[in-house]
């Protein structure tokens, strides 16, 4: 009788995505709770797009095409990089160095767990991040979004490779500062590097050929000529480099960088800070 009692009282543990689900939960209220998280990773992109919108408002950038709808495809781009790679480098790095992940190390959650959590936190924060940005874009500064669905499937696996590259490189670049409180310092310098080669300031057109060619290499580059695709007029592929888009360059590249990104995660992720041993 007391085996029977026993058994009947029994709890199958959570699965490993039941408790990533929870993480996620955990992640995303923490994430609005970070006033700087939400300045320099969340409202970023849109204060910059409001601040360029202002400062060349009067430009024609051709074929109609105002500041506000030229530069809402660069700010997607650097949303979307900003909430993944660089709000998780910067956000590992701390939690390592405060000892948050050695003790939830040493719990019965999965690890799997914990980059469930992370890659989740990074999904919604960049769905409401752009939602928003779309909608002011939108409803203030005069945007045409897209009404084509090709445009918005476009839009939807551009979203999802970079969003899922971003968030891989993020966790291995986690490693590289050597404590929670240099990683800014790290990481920011890196991200706005990136942001002013691969055109998201600028025209990507009229920056230097060598500039153009080392952004090529990176995810940031194709995150932008990709979304650019998807919210400039057709006729705008007239001003890219070879006069194409080439998504199917730019989903090569976004999905090299994801396997890679996994590979060297894998190999380098670190509980413990280099100095703990």
């Amino acid at each position: 009788m007391a085996a029977t009692s026993h058994n009947t009282t029994d709890k199958p543990l959570p699965s490993t995505m039941a408790i990533g689900v929870a993480r996620t939960k955990l992640e995303v209220r923490e994430f609005f709770r970070e006033r700087e998280a939400l300045i320099f990773t969340f409202f970023f992109p849109i204060i910059f797009l409001a601040i360029f919108s202002a400062v060349f408002g009067d430009t024609d950038f051709g074929q109609g095409v105002n500041a506000a709808t030229y530069f809402t495809p660069g700010m997607i781009a650097s949303g979307i990089f900003l909430s993944s790679f660089q709000s998780l480098a910067i956000s590992i790095a701390l939690e390592r160095d405060e000892g948050l992940l050695k003790r939830l190390r040493g719990t019965p959650m999965p690890p799997q767990s914990y980059f469930i959590g992370k890659i989740g936190q990074v999904l919604i924060t960049s769905v409401a991040q752009i939602a928003l940005l779309l909608a002011i874009s939108g409803l203030l500064l005069g945007v045409d979004l897209p009404t084509d669905p090709s445009d918005w499937i476009n839009f939807a696996w551009i979203f999802v490779l970079g969003t899922a590259s971003g968030s891989v490189l993020g966790i291995a670049f986690s490693v590289v500062p050597k404590s929670g409180k240099a990683a800014s310092a790290v990481v920011t310098p890196v991200v706005l590097l990136l942001q002013f080669m691969s055109g998201v300031y600028f025209v990507y057109s009229s920056l230097p050929a060598w500039m153009r060619g080392v952004a090529s290499v990176f995810p940031l580059k194709w995150l932008a000529s990709g979304m650019r695709s998807v919210f400039l007029p057709d006729d705008f592929v007239q001003t890219e480099p070879g006069q194409s888009w080439h998504l199917g360059i730019g989903a090569i590249v976004l999905a090299v960088w994801l396997v890679a990104g996994l590979i060297v995660a894998q190999r380098v992720f670190r509980w413990t800070r280099r100095d703990a041993g």
